[in-house]
């Protein structure tokens, strides 16, 4: 297959992932790519295993979503071993065939001129998926924008495996027709050493030029939803219940301010089990902190449950949030972290790695520790709450640096010199291909 470069127009955009549905990462930045191209005058497509984008701009494979059953059940013989059941070779390679004429289909389908992966190229999570990804683009050169989020070599769970062969192959490929955008300069750095492949750097942004959403008739309740009391705090983790998000240290901090509050957490335990949800939750029993696991209140989008309960999205927490806590240990970038400062308010920050290097550095001001809480912690929080004028001096000067460095501004501008490698400048419309 041949992919047409001859009509003149806007672009027709292939995003492909396992799932664009959501308020994960990689769902919620896909949602901000596409935004900003279709300002352009693209238009976006999908293809994933599970996707909540219009219905007649996607393609749906829902094997080709991680959690499967039937790709969790050969995925789980792939990590912790270093050699595989030829079975399962088999049906890696069945798979990667069936995926490739999926993709082929969605291609044609919707005269896909551009195609963007979105880390799926990056982590194995969907290895035929991946390796028929990188298939197609090897047979047709299509321009492409592989756009990393994390890698392997980042996740500990992935490092002994039976299927190196196949990452080296797919996790990233090195094609030529690929340009690759990474999230943060350590990433950039890893990428180049461990495969040579030359990368750009395009943070994770918030359409910071647009003023964020108030409380309104629909989520002023929301408070007495969750059982907060007028009096106590409601502090904010809105992030995913895994091991390297810390929520250990959110706790303590907690535990530890002394005041009547609630530690909300706004997300399930994701895709790595149960286990430390588990321990988080009696830890928090330990230290007599009230703390709220209910990822079914929030989503994406605002709905009705069938029996009319209300959903709330994540956006409609943080007005009402006094405090958020983001004391990862590890992170790719950081969406709380510039969702804290687009909604102005305070935030608890351990100094992760990509902070520390990419973040830090810009001058932001926040209630930041060193993986653990110490006195010195508690009791800037405390001055913070308290002191209603230093906090929004605090955080009106976060809005104004986030404004200059992570807003859709800057993420037109890189987007539009990718384009502009494969298709020349002046590439939002009437350009020749």
């Amino acid at each position: 297959m041949s992919i047409n470069r001859d009509r003149i127009g806007p672009l027709r955009i292939g995003f492909i992932s396992t799932r664009f549905a959501g308020t994960d990462g990689v769902s919620l930045e896909t949602a901000k790519w596409a935004e900003v191209f279709e300002e352009m005058g693209h238009t976006c497509y999908y293809f994933a295993g599970v996707c909540d984008r219009p219905e007649q701009q996607s393609m749906v494979v829902p094997i080709a979503f991680y959690h499967h059953p039937e790709i969790e059940e050969h995925h789980q013989r792939f990590w912790g071993k270093t050699a595989r059941l030829e079975s399962d070779s088999k049906w890696i390679h069945e798979k990667r065939e069936f995926f490739k004429g999926k993709i082929y289909e969605f291609i044609n389908q919707f005269q896909i001129d551009l195609l963007i992966p979105e880390n799926v190229l990056s982590i194995p999570l969907n290895i035929p998926l991946g390796m028929a990804i990188a298939e197609v683009i090897a047979e047709t050169n299509i321009p492409t924008i592989a756009h990393h989020h994390d890698f392997t070599w980042e996740r500990k769970r992935f490092i002994v495996n039976s299927v190196w062969d196949y990452i080296t192959m797919a996790f990233p490929p090195t094609i030529w027709s690929i340009q690759h955008v990474v999230i943060n300069s350590s990433a950039r750095h890893q990428l180049a050493r461990r495969t040579g492949v030359g990368s750009t750097i395009i943070p994770n942004v918030m359409n910071y030029e647009k003023q964020p959403p108030e409380i309104d008739d629909y989520s002023s309740d929301l408070r007495e939803v969750l059982g907060l009391a007028p009096d106590e705090l409601f502090i904010l983790q809105p992030t995913r219940v895994v091991q390297r998000k810390g929520i250990e240290n959110s706790i303590e901090l907690v535990s530890r301010l002394n005041r009547k509050a609630r530690l909300v957490i706004s997300h399930a335990s994701g895709d790595e089990g149960h286990d430390y949800e588990r321990r988080v939750r009696n830890y928090a029993d330990l230290l007599g902190v009230n703390a709220l696991f209910i990822s079914n209140v929030f989503d994406e989008k605002r709905r009705l449950t069938p029996d009319g309960k209300k959903v709330y999205s994540l956006w409609d927490a943080y007005p009402h949030a006094d405090l958020i806590t983001y004391p990862s240990l590890i992170e790719g970038f950081g969406n709380a972290f510039l969702e804290a400062l687009y909604f102005k308010k305070p935030i608890v920050v351990n100094n992760y790695t990509i902070f520390a290097i990419d973040i830090r550095t810009k001058g932001f001001q926040v209630i930041e520790f060193d993986n653990y809480i110490t006195d010195e912690t508690v009791q800037k929080t405390l001055d913070i709450l308290d002191n209603k004028a230093l906090c929004y001096e605090m955080c009106q000067k976060n809005y104004e640096l986030a404004l200059q460095h992570y807003s859709y501004s800057i993420l037109r501008v890189r987007l539009s010199n990718l384009i502009s490698h494969f298709f020349g400048f002046g590439s939002n419309n009437g350009y020749q291909r």
